[in-house]
């Protein structure tokens, strides 16, 4: 594992000049496909490195991009999240340069997926049709105010796999509204919620200020060690069939 520095390549088309990422490198030779993993609101932690092992270790050249590379969270988010709202701006040119790293790897087969997580699955809905061959979205937020908005914003988009939890009080009926925009899309998908499961219920462990962390439990935030097994199985799945070229089936 080790952290890759992109900024020469993303200042040059208008994104961070110290972009930085944590390469988790599967076992074996390769050339294996690849994905870019965008973090949660708090950026490239240990646990976004964890979910990037484990990636890694399903046969997946990861590479963590850290969005918050020039400045930390305190300085990039509120940026970050405008960028997010508007559709456009340094993320997008950030997420770029790293797919166009992965397929340009000897080390990657030429096949790049995306992964997201919280704000970072607003972004992978986000570039779901900017060259990406698969896309797994967490609990990400929907773009646009309106159904219609939001077709708009997936139109052209490749193949998704989403994940959300009943219990996610930030996100209420965002699962159904993904679900209804893909199929009058016409797109390949299987997104799911799950009964019992939270924001953020793919973690092992509490994230963000302990002071609030009783507060996070409340709005329905934090791992759900039952649900996440299965999550977890349903993103594999989808990269294996559309990464690597097997079939197994993604249960609905």
């Amino acid at each position: 594992m080790t952290i890759v520095d992109l900024g020469a390549e993303s200042a040059a088309a208008g994104g961070s000049p110290r972009l930085r990422g944590y390469l988790a490198v599967p076992d074996g030779p390769g050339p294996f496909p690849a994905v870019v993993m965008i973090h949660e609101v708090f950026g490239l932690d240990d646990q976004t490195r964890r979910h990037a092992d484990r990636l890694a270790r399903a046969g997946y050249l990861t590479l963590a991009l850290d969005l918050f590379s020039d400045g930390g969270r305190r300085r990039c988010l509120v940026g970050t999240m405008r960028a997010m709202a508007a559709g456009t701006g340094r993320p997008f040119v950030d997420i770029a340069t790293a797919r166009k790293w992965l397929a340009d790897s000897e080390l990657g087969n030429g096949r790049t997926g995306v992964i997201g997580f919280c704000m970072g699955g607003g972004f992978a809905l986000l570039v779901a049709r900017d060259g990406f061959d698969a896309v797994s979205v967490n609990y990400g937020r929907l773009p646009g105010k309106q159904q219609e908005d939001l077709e708009e914003a997936l139109r052209g988009a490749c193949p998704i796999v989403a994940n959300y939890g009943s219990a996610d009080k930030s996100l209420k009926g965002a699962a159904a509204r993904l679900e209804t925009a893909l199929d009058q899309l016409g797109i390949e998908h299987s997104v799911k919620e799950f009964p019992a499961a939270g924001h953020s219920f793919l973690n092992d462990e509490e994230l963000g200020p302990a002071l609030l962390r009783p507060l996070m439990r409340v709005m329905g935030v934090g791992p759900d060690p039952d649900s996440s097994p299965e999550a977890w199985r349903r993103i594999e799945d989808h990269f294996a069939t559309y990464l690597k070229g097997q079939s197994p089936s993604i249960a609905p």
